[in-house]
């Protein structure tokens, strides 16, 4: 899958794990010992090596900092019951990262670097993987610029890193969302589709107006009418409408293309529900509400997985969904964690062993 790559290693003298209880942990907090970082200095990459997990010394002038040549991905290892270590479709993540680097005018990150500099990581932080249900490790991979200079130009210089974070449920209720008509989070010809910096930058105070509100996120509507739906917070969105899954269509670029989602929606057609992945308006959604054909909202992410939605408010109409009984969205969390935790057979060769 890979060409093998001299990735230097330096241990930590001692593990943080034995100060750390992996119960109970909250998503993002805890870091393992070691993180991979890598360097792109005159054309090249250079100086992969895997080291413990520290700070990092950054110039003020830093470009990243001022013009927002930054990007990440998000994606989980397992367990299963023989202790072996597997990583969820890296390699999909892998293209993402880099469709998302070409589009912020970014390099490319080789395989080597990405998916072998994965493996050994995780391979020497394995005993991090939480062994318990809804658990997993997180893996962000994440890189910027480092040209230290000021001027509104792509850096010539960047760094890559890996870092790693024991993870349990991400969103343990059903949420309450608001469907936003006023702030935007992505335009055609924009930077919706790619995992960068800036989407989550724009994206807060549009979240904390709606949690003064008592909802949890909003429900993003496009840029120039307000009424097609795109995503739920950052995650995809799926809509059970007359036992169909609607999903917004990714034509426009301005939807995250997520991996959950694609997995979700092949998952979906494994239980024989259709599927149909196109344009849907929030009055569409409000008027098979209203004709009592909308029996499940639920949105899907790496972090949450699967996350019902409980309510939608629309300039004041709310729409409220009974999620004890959803039944379509908790068979494919269910499908995708037992697959994900080898527990059933992965027909779709998306586990990705370590080692």
């Amino acid at each position: 899958m890979t060409v093998a790559l001299d990735i230097s290693v330096t241990k930590a003298e001692r593990s943080k794990l034995e100060d750390i209880n992996l119960e109970n942990i909250p998503f993002g907090k805890y870091f393992t010992d070691h993180m991979l970082e890598a360097d792109y200095e005159n054309g090249s990459w250079k100086n992969v090596e895997i080291k413990p997990y520290q700070p990092l010394l950054l110039a003020p002038s830093l470009a990243a900092l001022h013009y927002g040549q930054a990007i990440f991905e998000g994606i989980k290892a397992y367990k299963d019951e023989n202790d072996n270590a597997f990583i969820f479709r890296p390699s999909d993540n892998f293209r993402r990262f880099n469709k998302s680097a070409e589009r912020m005018n970014m390099p490319v990150v080789p395989e080597e670097i990405f998916i072998e500099g994965m493996n050994k990581l995780i391979a020497l932080d394995k005993n991090w993987i939480p062994a318990k249900k809804d658990h997993s490790l997180y893996v962000r991979p994440v890189m910027f610029s480092t040209d230290d200079m000021l001027g509104v130009r792509p850096s010539d210089n960047y760094k890559f890193l890996i870092i790693l974070s024991p993870t349990g449920p991400y969103f343990v209720e059903p949420m309450k969302i608001l469907v936003e008509e006023n702030f935007t989070r992505a335009a055609p010809g924009g930077v919706g589709f790619s995992k960068n910096a800036g989407n989550y930058g724009g994206s807060m105070l549009a979240a904390t107006s709606a949690k003064k509100m008592g909802f949890d996120q909003v429900l993003w509507t496009d840029a120039f009418e307000h009424k097609w739906l795109q995503e739920v917070g950052m995650m995809n969105v799926f809509f059970i409408i007359d036992n169909i899954a609607v999903t917004p269509s990714l034509e426009e670029g301005t939807i995250l293309e997520g991996v959950t989602r694609d997995s979700v929606i092949t998952g979906l057609k494994e239980m024989g529900i259709p599927v149909s992945e196109r344009k849907i308006s929030i009055d569409e959604l409000v008027a098979a509400y209203k004709d009592g054909k909308v029996s499940e909202v639920f949105g899907t992410g790496t972090a949450a997985v699967i996350a019902p939605i409980k309510e939608l408010n629309y300039k004041g109409f709310s729409m409220k969904f009974n999620t004890d009984n959803y039944k379509i969205s908790q068979s494919l969390k269910t499908w995708l964690n037992d697959i994900r935790e080898g527990k059933l057979e992965d027909k779709y060769g998306w586990m990705w062993k370590v080692g």
